[in-house]
């Protein structure tokens, strides 16, 4: 409870650009104030992230303008297709995606991407917890927004080689490994665990943001070719790398930072039990930085991390489906008996993300209030079955259904992804059995989202396979399957969950005492 106070030193490494707040100010900025640039850098910087990410779901129509009445048919395709110039741009598409293995070929640029950022994302949270979290974020985001840039160049100088995209983008995706694990273990620094799902859910709308922001940017400038659709996005997220460097405070140690009791205790109370506080003292601190951080075997151990991770597997494969082949899924399906523009395509598939950030709020404000993160995120999860399907059967009948569709599947969707990955992660990353060491935030985060990476690789594949040789009925069923197996990996803590709620309710249970992943279930918070 005393003061996070550090030795001068220590304050020398404050961000320059809080140095300048301090300074026109003329005093120190409060804990409040900290806690806001926290939450307002890493909300700018992820979103940005994603906004760099979504880019290639919006100009895959038009590197590869399939006719609609082909039904992605990969045999008629091929009658389409031959003939085409190789330099084709806008109408023509773009060798090699204007192909008969076109929709393959997109796919493999996902998975590949998707591969490299799932494989970094383990490394990324292992020298996350080791690095200073400023300097590997802004790393990251610089190099993200090189490499994205980079493809789209390809626009003007006339580039046709598939190895140049794929490189392209696998590096894109090995720089963007580095976010996640970042932005999270900065923000569970900075909040301890009271109404953190609800906190949490409201700034993990970054994703869906960034996911429109995108989906908007893309769209607008594919009519001026579709380079600047990677090229400014690309420019943007750098120059929020370097907002990041300059503000991102990303521990209150190395500010100095004094917290502010007023309504905030440091330690978390259940009942008549007691956590451990998820920030220390400055004595405490001193032992803390003592301790070495969390390795990677070690942190699969800890209790909850790897039937987490492993739903996060399946939720990530239906979320990246639809944020990799949504807007093409749109603008290859007649609605209303008519097909839409790809630019159009492009804006109406931002309803799925405008849901998403619903649901990320809705989730974490119910498990809050609930105190159960395992029946939250897997009622969620059962209940995106009944919607993808009426998506799928439905959503062709008009506009507002289609809308209105997508926006329920995205709630649903978003709801548990967003609530594993910000609140459930910052939970684990900080387990009593750690015994106060927050080194693991960054290992952990990376744990449970580079697997539910490996799913989101897994699923865009899939679908470009599936599509191109069976039909997209066929994906939505993969898609349902997906949320389904998601939502059993959390059998064991939910009856957990449901024991513990019932207990609670028996009248001479006066006391609630935390209980842990370890004996099978959810601890509290």
């Amino acid at each position: 409870m005393g003061s996070l106070m550090q030795s001068e030193p220590e304050i020398e490494k404050k961000p320059v650009g809080i140095r300048f707040l301090e300074h026109i100010k003329g005093s120190k900025l409060s804990y409040n104030a900290y806690q806001a640039i926290v939450l307002i850098v890493t909300f700018l910087a992820y979103a940005s992230y994603h906004a760099a990410r979504k880019t290639t779901s919006i100009v895959k129509s038009a590197l590869d303008p399939q006719s609609p009445d082909t039904g992605l048919n990969t045999l008629l395709l091929r009658f389409t297709s031959f003939g085409s110039s190789s330099g084709a741009k806008e109408e023509g598409g773009w060798a090699p995606f204007n192909g008969p293995d076109g929709t393959v070929l997109l796919g493999e640029i996902d998975v590949a991407f998707l591969a490299v950022y799932a494989f970094g994302m383990y490394f990324a949270g292992h020298l996350g917890d080791r690095m200073n979290l400023r300097i590997f974020l802004t790393v990251g985001m610089i190099g993200t927004g090189l490499f994205t840039s980079l493809f789209g160049v390809g626009y003007w100088l006339n580039i046709h080689s598939f190895y140049y995209f794929l490189i392209m983008q696998m590096l894109a995706g090995l720089f963007q490994s580095s976010g996640w694990p970042s932005v999270v273990a900065v923000v569970g620094k900075w909040f301890n665990k009271k109404k953190r799902g609800l906190i949490m859910g409201i700034w993990n709308a970054h994703t869906s943001v960034g996911n429109i922001t995108g989906s908007l940017i893309a769209a607008a400038m594919l009519r001026y070719g579709w380079g600047w659709s990677f090229v400014v996005p690309g420019v943007v997220i750098v120059m929020i790398g370097f907002v990041n460097f300059a503000f991102l405070p990303v521990n209150p140690e190395i500010v100095g930072a004094e917290r502010d009791l007023d309504g905030v205790d440091s330690t978390e109370k259940i009942g008549n039990s007691v956590n451990e506080p998820l920030l220390l003292s400055s004595s405490d601190s001193e032992t803390e930085d003592k301790k070495r951080a969390v390795g990677f075997i070690e942190a699969w151990k800890i209790p909850g991390v790897a039937p987490f991770a492993l739903c996060l597997f399946f939720a990530k494969l239906v979320a990246y489906t639809f944020l990799y082949w949504l807007p093409f899924y749109v603008s290859h399906t007649a609605i209303e008996g008519e097909y839409l523009s790809d630019e159009t395509a492009g804006n109406l598939s931002t309803m799925f993300d405008v849901g998403g950030v619903v649901g990320g709020i809705m989730a974490g404000y119910i498990s809050d209030r609930i105190g159960a993160r395992a029946i939250t995120a897997a009622s969620f999860m059962y209940c995106s079955i009944p919607a993808l399907f009426f998506y799928r059967s439905y959503g062709h009948i008009s506009l507002l259904a289609n809308a209105s569709l997508m926006f329920l599947t995205g709630m649903l969707v978003n709801g548990p992804y967003a609530l594993i990955t910000t609140a459930v992660s910052a939970d684990l990353g900080t387990h009593s059995s750690l015994k106060g060491n927050s080194r693991a935030l960054a290992t952990v985060t990376a744990i449970i989202d580079g697997t539910g990476s490996v799913g989101a690789a897994v699923g865009p594949l899939l679908t470009g396979y599936i599509s191109s040789r069976s039909s997209w009925t066929a994906v939505f069923t993969m898609l349902m399957g997906a949320a389904f197996v998601a939502g059993l990996l959390l059998t064991r803590l939910v009856m957990a969950e449901v024991a513990e709620k019932i207990a609670e309710s028996r009248p001479l249970d006066e006391c609630r005492t935390p209980v842990d992943y370890e004996q099978g279930h959810v601890m509290e918070v």
